[in-house]
Order: C-alpha cells, then structure tokens, then sequence
C-alpha cells in the first residue's frame, strides 16, 4: 500500500501563528517533485503544539492540496488509547488517508500493553494505520514479535516506521511479516540500508528540502538501479547528518528558512538553531550545491 518517499512535513508558522498561505506553497512544491505522499502533523510538524483547530487546518489543507493525488497520513498517536481513537475519528473526518501512531510515551507500557492499544485502535479505526516506533523519543520500543501479532491480528494495521536505529529490529520484522507488510524507514540516513532488507520507502525529514533527490533514490531502487540509489544515498548523506545536529525539526526549518521556504521558528518548547550550529547547517547546505 505505501511505496516511496512520504515527506514528513514542517508545520510552517509566522508570527506563532499557523502559516496557512505557507502550507500549501511547501505541499503543492512536495507533490510537484515526485512525493508519494504527504505526513502531516507528526513529530516534524510539531504536533503536540498544535491546537485542535490547527490540527485540523493542516490535515484539511494538505488534503485539499493534494488533489487525491497522492495519499495524507495524519499523525494521531498519543500515549492515551481513547484520545488516539479520538484523533484518528477527527482526521478521517478531514479527510486523513491513513493515520501514523505513535508507541505510547511516558507511560512505558508492556508489551500485551502495546499489543491491546494497537488492537483497540484497529476495530475503531476505518482507515489504514502505519505503527510508529521511536523509542529514543518516547522511551517505549515495540518488538518484532508484537507487531506481527498485530499484522496477523489486524488487518488495517499495514506497516511500521520504523526509527529505533536498529537493523537486526527491521530484519526480524521483515521475516516475520513478509512484503505485504510496509515497512517505512523513519530514519533517513538508513532509509537505503533499510531498502535493501526489505522496506518499501521512508518517511523522510530531509525530503521537505530535497524531496526529488529522496524520491528518485526511492524509484532507483525500485528499479533495480542500485549503484544509482546509493550515489544519491551517499551524495545526500552530510545534509541528512547537518538535518539531526539538535532536535527534530529544528534544523530543517532552518533550513528552509535559509532556502526562503515558508517555516517559521518552532513552537516552545523547541527553540530556534543555536549560533554555533547556523554555520556548519550552511556550510553543509553549500557543499551540496545549494545556493543559499
């Protein structure tokens, strides 16, 4: 079902307001360039600063921006099963494809625990769920073995991003579930080592900027191009690392701002770029070939 470059969009601000008129220019730049599909409103975009009418607005507006053209996945996870429930009713309601769910945060839950959650989001659930694992974010690492249960189990619940860093992880899942299951790096620098052990694309951070660049890495792949794919891998590889010196999405949004992209500073309590770090961002950015 989900093949390809997902870009992870940046909630774009002016004035800590949500930039409505800068959404759509960035989506409509994403899908222009060869994006599978939109990711709105999850760790990138700053979800868990965003007010109910601002969560909706993005969905609605990168739904209406994409013209069915290419699918929105609403970022609607929580560390409460019924407030999930309740985001991923809101985003079918505004139009979401397919709904991105986090592992429960702070909470630290077994693993029955996560097993249950994720079942209960499934039978109230009408749209396809993409399981997020980050544990170095939320403190909570989903096994292999539990997201095959819910593969067996669950048949809206399609795939995982998977952001734990660890290979042998993504390994295991791939041979318990097998190609019908998809799995979608959340790690762009292992979005190729993850490709080659099965993954089906990325949801990428370092797509807002280059999203033709992921995309034809993705397509090569696919293709059977592999000496093409790891090229573009390697070439985008120093701005990937400069996209992650601080805390998602930060650097990015810097980024962007530094490109004229419509991005805004981040809502508290992210901050802006430190001084020390500016530099070695346009430096990196520069020695890709970009004109800042």
């Amino acid at each position: 079902m989900y093949k390809g470059s997902y870009v992870a969009i940046i909630t774009p601000f002016k004035d800590d307001k949500l930039d409505e008129d800068g959404l759509r220019q960035n989506i409509k730049f994403l899908v222009d360039k060869g994006s599978s599909g939109i990711v709105a409103c999850a760790t990138t975009g700053e979800c868990p600063t965003l007010n109910d009418n601002e969560y909706e607005r993005v969905i609605r507006i990168a739904v209406e921006e994409t013209h069915n053209k290419v699918p929105v996945i609403a970022g609607a996870g929580t560390n409460s099963t019924e407030k999930t429930i309740r985001y991923i009713h809101r985003a079918t309601d505004f139009g979401a494809q397919g709904a991105l769910v986090v592992t429960p945060y702070y909470n630290k839950p077994t693993q029955e625990g996560l097993y249950q959650h994720y079942s209960e989001i499934s039978k109230a659930s009408s749209i396809p769920i993409i399981v997020y694992n980050v544990p170095g974010r939320t403190g909570c690492n989903i096994l292999p073995r539990t997201i095959a249960r819910l593969n067996q189990d669950c048949q809206n619940i399609v795939g995982l991003k998977a952001a734990s860093g660890n290979l042998d992880q993504v390994s295991e899942v791939q041979r318990l579930c097998g190609d019908k299951f998809d799995i979608l790096s959340g790690d762009d620098s292992l979005t190729f080592p993850m490709l080659a052990i099965g993954a089906k694309g990325v949801i990428s951070v370092v797509a807002n900027i280059l999203p033709d660049r992921i995309a034809l890495m993705c397509t090569a792949f696919f293709n059977g191009d592999l000496k093409k794919a790891r090229e573009i891998h390697l070439d985008v590889f120093p701005v990937i690392k400069a996209l992650f010196i601080e805390t998602n999405p930060i650097p990015v949004k810097k980024a962007m701002e530094l490109l004229g992209m419509p991005s805004g500073r981040p809502r508290l309590p992210l901050v802006e770029m430190g001084k020390e770090n500016i530099p070695i961002l346009k430096k990196t950015l520069i020695d890709y070939g970009i004109e800042l």
